[in-house]
This record gives C-alpha cells, structure tokens and sequence, in this order.
C-alpha cells in the first residue's frame, strides 16, 4: 500500500526547514506565521511517529528521534520530488538530490554535542547502517545519504527490489528479541553458539582455512509449544535475515521424482541468499529410513538421501524442529552442528512467560500474579501465550479488568484442545474461579 500521503506532515517540515534555512542564508527576517506553522509541524510529525507506518520500523530496528530525522530527510526525495531539487539548490556543488550530513546538521540548526551525535547515529554499528535503512558511499559530511530498499518498502509502502519468494516456503515475521525467550540457560548459551557458526564464518573458513562444507544446521527438539519457532524467529531477526518456513506440504509428493524436485527448486532459490530455512515439524520429511519392502520405500529413502545431500552443500543457516526428535534419522545427526533440546517449562519459567504474554497495557485485577499462575498452571509457552490473550479477549468483550475467572476460562478453554477427559484438578488453585457453565460445557 502506497504510504505517502500518511506522511505528508513529515515532507511539510522538511519543506519548511529548507524554506527557513534559504532565509536564513539571504539575511531576511523570517515571518513569525512561519515559526507557527514549523512548531505545529513537530507536534504533527511526533504524533505520527507513534503510529504505522512508523511504529513498526522504529520497534523492529530501536530507532531514536535523531535516527527519524535523519531517515526522513534521505526519503523526502523519493516521496516528494520537488524535496530533492530544494536539496540540490541548498548543496552549492553537489549534484545529488539527496541530502548530505551537513544539510541536515544546517536545517536542524544543530550545535556541536548535536552535530557529534548526527555522525554517531550515521556510523555503522548504529541503528540506521546496521538495519540497512540507509546507504552511504563515504562517511564524509558532504556525501549524501540514500535510503535502502528497505526504508521504502517499510514507510513508503514501495515494494522492495530485494524481495523474493522461495518455492515451497513462506516468509515468516521475525520480531522476536532474546529478552523474550524464556528457556534454561544452557538453551540460550546454545542458541548463541549457533550464531558463531554465522558471525564467524569468514574468520575461520577464510583466515584460518577451516573446512565447513556448508550449513550450519541446527535441530531444535521438545514438545509442542516450548518455544521451537519463536527460538528461530529470535535467530534470524539477530541476523538481521529474513526467516523462510519450508512448508512441507508443497514440497513432498506422492509421485516419484517430484519431492526431488521440488527441493532442488527450493535450495537453487535459496542460494547465495542471506536468508534462514526452517523447516518446522521436521518428522514428516526427515523420518528414518526405513527397511526396503516394495519400491515406494526404495523411493522414500532416495528422497531422505537426497534431502541430507542438498541441506549439507546449502551455504546458510538451516532450522529444522522436531516433537519426536527419536523420529528423525539418524544419518542428519553428522550434518547438526547444534542440537539443542527445549525442555516444558518450570514453574519459574511459566510465571515468567504469564508475565510476557498478558497484553502490558491491559487493566489486571489485583489477584493477577504471574507467579501463582506459573506455580498453578502446568502449561507450555504456547499454551500460555494462547490462554493469555484469550483472558484479555474476554475481558475486553465485559468491558473489565482481565480477572481470574477470565484467567481460568481461558486455560480451561486451552487444555480442551487436547481432547480426552478434562478434570478440574488441571487447574489447581485456579479451579475455584471456573464459571459452572464452562464446566458443564465440558462434559
């Protein structure tokens, strides 16, 4: 969606600021109306930036207001063009319709300590070179700044020349942070040494000839809803790369020769890609080899064969996650350089995971304690952010704090999934709280 008139207070400013800077260098007053209208413009700018498009990007990549300002400015051409022939008539000797440091530092009328934090924010290990929103030939002050793909797409609505698809996979959104992973600590020291196989590549493939033949692959096993996916999607976004879930079921055929196929498709597609493949609920494809008893398992087992084969030469990070890790065949073993075991939460962890997953601006009863919950509950992260929202849900509907009962309706509407008998003891100390129509229901 084309985003640009949402913006339109932000291409005003900038308009104004370069209005007001051309006065300023002829030596004319500037009329007080014009001082007005600019202080109205902030007030509009900082309102919107607490909405979208903004407020997705400045979340994803900790942008601070200098980094908007600055992210603005190299966008206005894009947006406005008529923004980039007043940059090109305020940057006497340079061509560019974009702006340089230096502008910006003369629009914003910035001091010293302010011009020194402008070229911080414009260095690499900050926010705007770090996330790509923003491209640079030189670190000069008089060289100008562009705006990536990136920037366009996520604020301009343009899409993106660096987007792709994957046959056989979907792009998944990958927001999570490592403060949101509630998982033991030798989990976390795991997943963080299954990073050094990226950040480190280059030193020990290329400086130190170490033989990495491709990969890395990581196996991610434990029951359902302990954090698997959400783990991967916290990977990728430390990458900085976007996550592609291999969907298994466009991928495996019952005609032979098809699955194949369509895996060379997927792994041609993904090479040379700055990209991370999961391949969620793994079992179905990388099931053991089994014994040959007729020609379709003669087949089955070339497919596993050639799956291992084309995820061992694939040049990047590979996911797979698994409930029955026993299920996989043994062969892929060689192939993991991480195999990390994700184990049910602890009742610490679950009072943890209660406290991440009700909706932080949501009004509580004062009975509502994470760690009772936690403590009462014996739940998994899945079934926790489930019940979770369903709580605040129910709430909302009454118009009322998310209370207790909501609380233990919501847990109790959560393990009815599973099927079989439901038994009110499940929900400890919670039970008491449970609507008798809820338990009605249930039998």
């Amino acid at each position: 969606m084309n985003q640009m008139p949402l913006l339109t207070p932000e291409w005003e400013r900038i308009s104004l600021l370069g209005t007001i800077l051309a006065t300023a260098r002829s030596g004319a007053d500037l009329p007080e109306e014009v001082e007005q209208r600019l202080g109205a413009l902030q007030n509009e700018v900082v309102a919107l930036r607490h909405q979208l498009p903004w407020r997705i990007i400045v979340r994803e990549c900790s942008l601070n207001q200098l980094d908007q300002d600055i992210l603005a400015c190299s966008l206005a051409p894009e947006a406005e063009p008529r923004l980039g022939w007043m940059y090109q008539e305020l940057q006497a000797g340079i061509t560019s319709t974009y702006p340089t440091p230096a502008l910006i530092r003369e629009m914003f009328a910035m001091g010293v300590e302010e011009s020194a934090a402008l070229n911080q924010r414009l260095s690499n290990g900050f926010p705007l070179m770090k996330n790509n929103l923003i491209e640079r030939q030189s670190a000069g002050i008089y060289h100008p700044i562009h705006p990536s793909s990136r920037a366009c797409a996520g604020l301009l609505g343009w899409a993106s020349p660096d987007s792709y698809t994957l046959p056989g996979a979907v792009e998944t959104p990958a927001t999570g942070t490592w403060d949101e992973l509630v998982l033991p600590s030798h989990c976390i020291q795991s997943l963080r040494e299954f990073m050094l196989w990226i950040t480190h590549r280059r030193q020990v493939v290329h400086e130190w000839q170490g033989r990495v033949s491709g990969g890395p692959v990581a196996l991610f096993s434990g029951p359902s809803g302990t954090g698997k996916t959400f783990a991967a999607e916290v990977l990728a976004n430390a990458f900085e790369r976007p996550l592609f879930r291999v969907d298994l079921g466009l991928l495996v055929s019952k005609y032979i020769g098809e699955t194949e196929k369509n895996l060379n498709a997927l792994f041609d597609a993904a090479h040379d890609r700055e990209i991370v493949l999961l391949f969620d609920e793994a079992d179905s494809l990388f099931g053991k080899r089994g014994e040959v008893k007729e020609a379709r398992d003669r087949y089955a087992n070339m497919e596993v064969s050639h799956l291992l084969s084309r995820i061992e030469r694939h040049q990047g990070p590979c996911i797979l996650t698994s409930n029955l890790r026993q299920h996989l065949d043994p062969a892929f073993a060689r192939r993991f350089q991480m195999v990390i075991e994700f184990p049910r939460p602890d009742a610490v962890a679950r009072g943890e995971l209660w406290r991440l997953h009700i909706p932080g601006g949501a009004p509580c009863d004062e009975k509502i304690d994470p760690v009772f919950l936690g403590r009462e509950l014996s739940l998994t992260g899945g079934q926790i952010r489930n019940a979770a929202l369903h709580a605040a849900f129910l709430a909302a509907g009454e118009s009322s704090a998310i209370n207790l009962t909501h609380v233990a309706s919501a847990v109790w509407t959560e393990l009815a999934k599973e099927g079989g008998e439901m038994m009110t003891a499940s929900l400890g100390m919670l039970a008491q709280y449970l609507p008798e129509e809820a338990i009605n229901a249930a039998y």
